[in-house]
């Protein structure tokens, strides 16, 4: 009797439990809300079945408990009962299939107008690729991935030219189009999943799978990946920002396209090695573990990391410097820093590939063995020498050019007090007030023509008078050579 009433009380408490529950599924932002309808109705089915078990089991222990005196009732076989069972419960699980498989032809069957996105996975990071002017996207092969084409972008054919290349966990879409998303993967399995978009899809190592949506209200959705990858799988996420169509029209017009990324590779100069260490570590994953802003993360930060003094799981310290980065890169097993787990797996890169990572982490850590602008003041430099100081400590040459060429970024000469027009079509004048501003907040104001790929920095006051004033020197520097030519006015 005790077990019965057991059963009987768990079904009304599971049914309670999901009427009364606060947990409800967040209102879909897509087209999709067929997919929650599919699910209610498995749970409906599910649970009929669940409550009609439990209660038969409840009158069966009721009904059969040992009597005294009572002899079991044989009873070899039911063809009744077994007919019914097999009807009813293929009834059910075929009430269940139905609606699953009527949404994923939907799921599948994408519709003329859909614009195209690929996403492109790898441990443990996000990428992305749109289609150009022309609306098509270029060709791509695994084989002709490297560190400066991370998409495999075929160069050789005219459709991926202009293709837009965003190389951030960060992507954008706009509201009410219909988006066919393509996915690839570069490593292991992953999964394409955004909960309230409802769209999820596994991404297999040599194929191209697909789905579609449209996104149906503004906001910042996460992007997450569903399926086991591998130790950073925690930390494989990005973001998925909604907005207008003006918008976000705006923001892709300044993102890079593919034929800017290689002519950006082909730049002869320290500035190239700065820019392939950033694409070498976007190809091997490496800020999925190592955060370059000081954060923490899976592995050592590689902010103010060269020429820190580390210790080691062994109990000794080591001074980080170029032969123990090199060796931490081919054998990052051989001396672990105390605090992290030895999952870092051993890469095989050649001698220029090798410089151009290390390049990267000496930018970034460069600054903190570099005098303040204060102390340079002191022992007699002018404050553009500690601004060109600066500049090259921080990796800011690495984007921004002083001779007037074309870089990721604007370049520097001539820059100061002329107008500039911004991304969104408007004009300002590249004053000190704006160049502090594009200093500390860089995407508040992003120039026309130029990816919106800068991090903020804080500096000093004393350093960010420095940088100015370098960038002055180089905009009177330009007024100054425009003097000397003849016939040729300031």
């Amino acid at each position: 009797m005790a077990i019965a009433i057991v059963l009987v009380l768990i079904v009304i408490g599971s049914v309670l439990f999901h009427v009364l529950a606060p947990w409800h599924a967040t209102p879909a932002a897509s087209n999709w809300g067929s997919i929650d309808t599919t699910l209610f109705i498995t749970l409906i089915i599910s649970g009929i079945f669940f409550i009609a078990i439990t209660l038969f089991m409840a009158v069966a222990v009721m009904r059969y408990r040992h009597k005294e005196g009572a002899k079991a009732h044989y009873q070899p076989e039911s063809k009744r009962l077994e007919f019914w069972l097999i009807v009813v419960t293929s009834i059910g699980i075929a009430a269940m299939l139905a609606p699953g498989l009527v949404v994923y032809n939907d799921f599948i069957r994408v519709p003329k107008n859909a614009y195209e996105l690929e996403v492109v996975a790898q441990q443990w990071q996000w990428a992305f690729r749109f289609p150009g002017q022309d609306g098509k996207l270029g060709k791509s092969e695994i084989k002709l991935v490297d560190s400066v084409n991370p998409f495999g972008v075929d160069p050789k054919d005219p459709a991926g030219q202009d293709d837009v290349l965003i190389k951030s966990n960060e992507v954008r879409l706009p509201l009410d189009r219909p988006v066919k998303v393509l996915l690839r993967s570069k490593d292991v399995l992953h999964n394409f999943y955004i909960p309230q978009i409802r769209s999820k899809m596994d991404m297999v190592p040599g194929m191209v799978s697909y789905f579609w949506f449209t996104p149906t209200k503004t906001g910042k959705y996460e992007v997450l990946c569903a399926e086991f990858c591998g130790v950073g799988h925690y930390n494989m996420r990005g973001q998925m920002i909604v907005e207008e169509q003006g918008a976000f029209d705006q923001w892709l017009s300044s993102q890079p396209t593919f034929a800017q990324t290689l002519a950006t590779a082909a730049k002869p100069g320290h500035d190239s090695v700065l820019e392939k260490g950033h694409q070498l570590a976007e190809q091997y994953g490496c800020g999925a573990c190592h955060s370059q802003d000081g954060s923490t993360s899976l592995g050592p930060g590689w902010k103010n990391l060269y020429g820190r003094t580390e210790q080691l799981a062994d109990g000794t310290s080591v001074q980080v410097d170029e032969a123990y980065l090199k060796q931490s890169i081919l054998e990052p097993q051989a001396r672990l820093v105390q605090g992290y787990p030895p999952v870092m797996v051993a890469y095989t890169l050649n001698d220029d590939e090798l410089g151009a990572l290390v390049a990267l982490i000496k930018s970034l850590g460069a600054a903190s063995q570099e005098p303040s602008a204060s102390e340079a003041l002191d022992r007699g430099d002018d404050l553009a020498t500690q601004g060109q100081r600066l500049a090259g400590s921080l990796g800011c040459l690495a984007c921004h050019s002083v001779d007037g060429s074309k870089g990721i970024g604007p370049s520097w000469q001539g820059l100061y007090n002329e107008p500039v027009t911004l991304a969104d079509g408007t004009s300002i004048k590249a004053d000190e007030g704006y160049i502090k501003d594009s200093i500390l907040n860089p995407g508040a104001k992003i120039v026309k023509g130029y990816a919106a790929v800068m991090p903020a920095f804080t500096p000093s006051d004393q350093d960010l008078n420095a940088l100015i004033a370098f960038i002055k020197s180089k905009a009177n520097a330009d007024a100054d050579a425009n003097k000397a030519e003849p016939g040729k006015s300031p």
